[in-house]
């Protein structure tokens, strides 16, 4: 699977959290700390963040389980910084 095919996979996830809200790439390109260009880059496969194939190898690499707990630690500790 493509990087820019997992970052589509994600903004539709979002979507999906926000009982089918479109959210506009500029939105999450925002949420994302990031231009509404490179955002658009990525989800087009133009470019993709650096450690992005990285991050989404190693999490292949695990378990589903240990995944999900990975992931939403990561979450936690994401909203504990704000």
């Amino acid at each position: 699977m493509k990087t820019n095919d997992i970052f589509n996979l994600l903004h539709n996830a979002v979507e999906s959290k926000f009982l089918g809200k479109k959210i506009s790439q500029r939105e999450m390109a925002d949420k994302l700390g990031v231009s509404m260009r490179t955002y658009q880059d990525w989800k087009l496969g133009n470019s993709q963040p650096q450690a992005a194939s990285a991050i989404f190898k190693m999490l292949g690499e695990l378990d589903e389980g240990d995944a999900l707990r990975l992931i939403q630690r990561i979450s936690h500790e994401l909203k504990d910084e704000k």
